[in-house]
């Protein structure tokens, strides 16, 4: 699961109402549900710039194997992360050619976005 930590988000860009505080705590409880669910996840929440972005996901890589790789809404719904956003399929498709991608909309439908490939 890689999406971008909350301290490193720009809220002027997102939906009124979303703060540091409140989507860390969407972050966290997403993640939550995802490993109560049963599915064996890992969170790999990165910055905005995408060299450092690059290093994260590679590490991540090289500690587990991934078959599914769900990218979060921030990465894609802010056009300023479009190059991010990029990088991240590529990085991702370099380290494990052939994985799977899904994404959410929002932390609240992550479990959505991944029984559409995976049942637990």
């Amino acid at each position: 699961m890689i999406g971008i930590e909350a301290k490193a988000l720009d809220y002027s860009k997102l939906p009124p109402g979303l703060d540091e505080a409140t989507m860390t705590a969407l972050i966290e409880a997403g993640f939550s549900a995802t490993r109560a669910a049963g599915f064996d996840a890992a969170n790999c929440l990165i910055g905005t710039a995408p060299d450092e972005a690059e290093i994260q996901i590679r590490e991540a890589f090289n500690a587990e194997n991934f078959g599914l790789v769900m990218i979060g809404g921030g990465i894609r719904i802010i056009p300023d992360y479009t190059k991010l956003f990029e990088r991240i399929i590529n990085v991702c498709n370099s380290e494990a050619p052939g994985v799977t991608f899904c994404f959410n909309t929002s932390p609240d439908t992550t479990l959505d976005a991944l029984r559409r490939h995976v049942q637990v």
